[in-house]
């Protein structure tokens, strides 16, 4: 619960200006917050719980988890009335999911995000797919199992490649594109019957494998069904340069992505993104919010794998660095129902490209340890780069900043080319003093090739 009679800032500084609270505690916050607070109508800024990073961010204040259990929806709710929030904006998925946007809407607050009905286009793998199949959204052909064995036995007549996937979330990691039979029937008993995540796994979607290219599309979704296409990004989802090793939640992200041309932007809106929310409307579970769209592109073609109901991450890192203009405002015109073409005035894109570049710690997605002091931050920041936390904490008595996560920092470059991007993050990569941390050294390698080759 929040502390009792605490009271957070006060109202906002004007009657233009908007009390906003971020929930979450990644990266992907840590960069909405560092541009929230760059509104004209930001009024007082919190972020529950945050992280060391949004502590040291000028005008921003965390509200830790031992005030603010972000779990306990009324607790949310009390803070909202007593800090008059007239925003809130929920960054991961498992809240949304979990149903705080419906909390919170019930309680008359304002909530960028998905209720929890319409979050199931993430929280479950089936609903995607089924929604998909019903209203001929193109994807990739797909079974669904309960039972390992009748999984296994699909994958062993269809054979490899071919894609398996928890149904439920898993911090980006429920995915394997097994490459062969038994690479595949391994990720069945390793999600079914090992329970790797949990509940997640109780329920499974075999997919064909697609060829091409992965994209990472994002549109702001109102709560009237209008749709404002953002950008493309693309990510680096293995852990390993030369994209091997297992899946991660993302070691590094690039924006734009020139896999993505206006003709495919054209053909994801009109076949993919409007069906969708049109569809979800239809069957009574509306969607608002960000809708990012998991992409496929071959040449001409463009294939749905998945979709998310928030912002990426690290996509969010390198969008924020790009964008300019008022993003509480256009938020707000998201949740408030008022025309999204309108509130998009305040969107505007920077022509330069970013990168961003993760750290994680050695062992990630595996085994790795926490507590490590990370040096060279100022130093980061001094070249130019712009320092997100994912997973940081703060030692007062020491003043020292510590690993606190598997993804540990973001560090995001602004360049006239996705090289130049690169080149500017790695800069900043270069500049931090933390053994225990690691970090892909090819983070836009595609872009770049295809810039190098002039295309």
């Amino acid at each position: 619960m929040a502390e009792e009679g605490k009271t957070f800032g006060g109202p906002a500084v004007s009657a233009r200006q908007v009390n906003v609270l971020v929930i979450g505690s990644g990266g992907r916050e840590h960069a909405l917050c560092w541009r929230l607070r760059q509104s004209a109508i930001c009024g007082h800024l919190y972020c529950a719980p945050g992280n060391a990073g949004v502590a040291h961010e000028a005008g921003v204040q965390p509200v830790p988890s031992d005030l603010l259990n972000v779990s306990d929806h009324d607790a949310v709710i009390l803070f909202c009335a007593r800090s008059r929030i007239g925003l809130v904006v929920i960054g991961p998925e498992a809240p949304l999911v979990a149903g705080l946007g419906d909390a919170l809407r019930a309680a008359g607050v304002l909530v960028f995000g998905p209720n929890a009905n319409a979050a199931q286009l993430e929280g479950s793998k089936v609903y995607m797919k089924d929604l998909c199949a019903r209203h001929g959204i193109p994807t990739a052909g797909y079974a669904t199992f309960t039972d390992a064995a009748a999984a296994e036995a699909h994958i062993r007549a269809v054979g490899a490649p071919v894609v398996v996937k928890a149904d439920g979330l898993a911090a980006g990691k429920g995915v394997v594109v097994a490459r062969t039979v038994q690479e595949a029937v391994d990720a069945v008993h390793s999600m079914m019957t090992q329970r790797a995540f949990g509940d997640a796994g109780a329920k499974l979607v075999v997919e064909d494998f697609l060829t091409g290219e992965e994209a990472s599309f994002f549109v702001l979704v109102g709560t009237d069904g209008e749709c404002v296409p953002l950008a493309a990004c693309q990510d680096h989802k293995a852990v390993g340069d030369g994209d091997t090793g297992p899946n991660t939640g993302g070691m590094g992200a690039y924006c734009p992505a020139p896999v993505v041309t206006p003709e495919h932007v054209q053909v994801v809106m009109d076949t993919c993104v409007k069906p969708t929310v049109a569809a979800m409307a239809a069957e009574g579970t509306p969607f608002s919010g960000v809708l990012f769209a998991g992409l496929m592109i071959d040449g001409p073609d463009v294939k749905l794998l998945e979709y998310n109901v928030r912002f990426g991450d690290p996509e969010c890192q390198a969008l924020m660095v790009r964008m300019t203009g008022d993003l509480v405002a256009l938020l707000l015109g998201c949740a408030s129902g008022r025309t999204l073409e309108a509130a998009a005035q305040h969107l505007h894109w920077g022509g330069d490209a970013s990168c961003c570049v993760v750290m994680a710690a050695k062992g990630y997605p595996g085994v790795f340890a926490k507590g490590e002091p990370i040096g060279g931050l100022r130093q980061a920041t001094a070249t130019g780069a712009v320092v997100f936390h994912a997973g940081t904490t703060h030692d007062y008595k020491t003043d020292t900043i510590l690993s606190n996560g598997g993804r540990v920092l973001c560090v995001t470059g602004v360049g006239a080319s996705v090289k130049e991007a690169a080149a500017a993050a790695y800069k900043g990569v270069d500049a931090i003093n933390w053994p225990g941390g690691f970090c892909r050294r090819d983070i836009g390698w595609r872009a770049i090739a295809r810039e190098e080759a002039g295309q």
